[in-house]
């Protein structure tokens, strides 16, 4: 495998080999930094949001309802695989987006917010070959390529087979760059700081992350988001996040937006810490499987929250959460 694997930060206690559901595909519900122009600047100074449609109901003991699906992504742009349970370290999700692609040119990570410069990134899944466990090296991955065949980062011929899927050299890796940037394209859609423009985007240092370590999306955002766009499909997959919380059925608001500096409680051992809101790019509106391809999905974000969907959060409490754990917020 490649070198520089990471090892887990063992969170108050340790939890072995969680599996991951069969279910990859499962639709849950449905069949950078600071510079100006950035996702975090414009996160940062435009924390006002549609009153229309921000509206908080939550029940006297702050109960919003439960996790409803717990995803994760080993290599970072690859489509990940969904789990029933996972721990929770102070890196977020125990092995997400421990690899990536990187350029052996440029050394910039290859993600495909740039699905011009990477096309079919997005067309390949990467799931763990063996459960990773609490402490040690991370597994290696098996990828399944856009054209069904499957190969796995511990045998030969492995990054000769990502480039030529790429088109270009890319090569597999855990090691983080010294300084981590990867190209971000900026469609034509009103209502983003920057149009069709390409930018250089800076990661959190020592992560291949785009933001932060974890982030959280709830169906009441999904389910304002058909409301105000019928014709497009607001399912889980677009959106990556890691967490999803199931609200009531007849909470349709961009909930999430009211939790900024808010510390979630999920189960019995996990809090989150909300740090900001979770801007969107290009690659919600990129065809994956039996997704089309559909711009409109960004632009009623960009339309009617900002480019907004979901929120990024910090682990103030490591632990275990689990399908079904119930979510507070305080």
């Amino acid at each position: 495998m490649p070198t520089g694997a990471h090892t887990k930060e063992t969170p108050g206690q340790q939890h072995d080999r969680i599996e991951p559901v069969q279910a990859h595909d499962r639709i849950f519900g449905h069949s950078a930094k600071g510079t100006p122009g950035s996702r975090e600047d414009h996160a940062a100074t435009n924390r006002s949001v549609n009153t229309e449609v921000v509206l908080i109901s939550v029940s006297a003991n702050n109960s919003l309802g439960s996790v409803g699906a717990l995803w994760r992504y080993p290599v970072k742009s690859m489509l990940g695989e969904e789990l029933n349970a996972t721990s929770v370290g102070t890196r977020g999700i125990f092995g997400d987006r421990i690899y990536a692609i990187v350029d052996p040119d440029s050394g910039k990570v290859a993600s495909a917010k740039n699905p011009k410069k990477w096309p079919h990134l997005f067309d390949c899944r990467a799931a763990f070959v063996d459960p990773p466990e609490s402490s040690g090296d991370f597994p290696p991955v098996r990828v399944t390529l856009p054209d069904g065949r499957i190969t796995r980062s511990d045998e030969g011929g492995f990054n000769d087979a990502i480039s030529a899927m790429l088109g270009r050299a890319g090569k597999l890796q855990t090691a983080v760059p010294d300084k981590p940037v990867l190209e971000e394209y900026w469609p034509d859609i009103e209502g983003l700081d920057l149009r069709d423009a390409v930018t250089d985007e800076d990661l959190p240092e020592g992560t291949f992350f785009d933001v932060g370590m974890v982030h959280v999306l709830t169906t009441a955002t999904l389910d304002s988001l058909r409301a105000v766009y019928p014709d497009g499909r607001f399912e889980v997959r677009r959106f990556r996040p890691n967490i999803v919380i199931k609200t009531p059925a007849d909470e349709k608001s961009f909930l999430e937006n009211t939790w900024v500096d808010r510390t979630l409680m999920i189960g019995d051992e996990v809090r989150l810490k909300i740090t900001m809101d979770c801007g969107r790019c290009v690659m919600t509106t990129l065809a994956q499987a039996d997704l089309p391809k559909d711009p409109g999905i960004l632009r009623a974000a960009a339309q009617h929250n900002q480019a907004h969907v979901g929120i990024y959060a910090d682990v103030e409490q490591a632990g275990m959460i689990r399908r079904g754990d119930a979510v507070r917020v305080e």
